[in-house]
């Protein structure tokens, strides 16, 4: 499941995500902590995931950077959970500043 959910993410972002260098995937405890990295070598908290049981469906918790902690939330399609990529996207769109990662896909 872990190598799978970081081929995952590190190959959607390299379709999607241009700006970041790579994906980073640290799992604590039924999470995966998801991190960008930028080609400077920055590394950007994204979010964190909790396994719900399903490889395709993740609870989503975005990264604070003012507080240093991560909230649960909800994605752009309205639901506390869903697809390792729309995470990606939804936390790419803020903290890369790219609101269209938002839209929905047609």
């Amino acid at each position: 499941m872990q190598v799978n959910l970081r081929q995952r993410l590190n190959r959607h972002a390299k379709a999607r995500w241009p700006a970041l260098a790579g994906i980073e995937v640290r799992y604590r405890a039924g999470f995966a902590y998801i991190d960008g990295r930028l080609p400077g070598g920055e590394v950007l908290k994204l979010c964190r995931l909790r396994f719900n049981g399903v490889m395709h469906t993740w609870g989503f918790a975005i990264y604070l950077a003012s507080s240093d902690t991560y909230e649960d939330n909800i994605l752009p399609s309205g639901l506390p959970f869903g697809s390792p990529e729309e995470a990606l996207d939804c936390a790419c769109g803020l903290y890369l500043n790219d609101p269209t990662a938002w839209l929905p896909q047609s």
